[in-house]
């Protein structure tokens, strides 16, 4: 048996991969197969990749499955990258400034703990279906992570390496360029790949609400048309498009850990 918390070689992790993947497969089967649910909400696995497939080729709902993953991305890239573009800066002041942390953390801190699910209903009275309403969920739910992780980043810099920028006679622009920003930035990946997360997340949820295109809104249509297999295959284009950022994000992540 091997100790707690060491590494596991590469080729029993992928062993272990093909073993998980395996048996859940072998669930899914059993169930489909004994009749544990009806056929029509519980399909078999190669029923579900076989829709997702026809889903790229075939339009469901106005679109085929790449184009309601397009529509997505973009909200997706418009309200992260707004969370990313507004929250870092704050974050790297907050945690540069102690009035600025003073003054806004009453008021982030009670907003951060409102689910982005919970803004779903002011997104649509205000914004109605456009890509207003979906943007401001995702920015609701990718927006936290990016203010603390970079408030964090700077709590752990050297104090003599900001006592040396006053030194130097360092603007503060240019404490928070050069200095606060390169120093923070391992924290501050953290916080996105946390944020991408909640983002994508927030997004799926908004657009079963208040979008009329759409992965979310493919999920809605395929549930109105009682199949489970468009259900089911919109999960899976969600889950690896959401791995597929967070490989991206991680990768970054440990480029920046590695770098001397």
């Amino acid at each position: 048996m091997s100790a707690p918390g060491r590494k596991l070689s590469t080729s029993r992790f992928v062993i272990l991969t093909i073993a998980g993947a395996a048996t859940f497969l072998a669930i899914w089967y059993g169930a489909a197969l004994t009749g544990a649910a009806p056929p029509q909400f519980l399909p078999m696995p190669h029923e579900v990749i076989a829709r997702l497939i026809r889903l790229i080729w075939v339009p469901f709902a106005g679109a085929t499955l790449e184009q309601h993953l397009a529509a997505s991305f973009a909200r997706f890239a418009f309200g992260f990258g707004l969370a990313a573009l507004i929250g870092v800066p704050l974050g790297l002041l907050m945690g540069r400034f102690r009035w600025l942390d003073g003054i806004v953390s009453p008021v982030f801190n009670g907003l951060r703990f409102v689910p982005p699910i919970a803004w779903v209903p002011f997104a649509a009275l205000w914004m109605g279906t456009g890509i207003g309403g979906p943007v401001l969920i995702i920015f609701a739910g990718a927006f936290p992570p990016c203010v603390i992780n970079a408030q964090r980043g700077v709590k752990f810099i050297d104090r003599p390496l900001l006592e040396a920028s006053r030194t130097l006679g360092l603007t503060n622009v240019q404490v928070l360029t050069e200095v606060l920003f390169p120093a923070a930035l391992p924290s501050i990946i953290a916080g996105l790949r946390i944020s991408a997360g909640l983002g994508w997340m927030s997004l799926v949820g908004a657009e079963l609400i208040v979008a009329s295109s759409g992965i979310g809104n493919l999920l809605v249509k395929g549930q109105s048309a009682i199949d489970a297999s468009i259900v089911m295959a919109g999960m899976i284009a969600i889950g690896v498009v959401g791995a597929t950022i967070d490989i991206i994000l991680r990768w970054l992540q440990n480029r920046l850990s590695h770098t001397p």
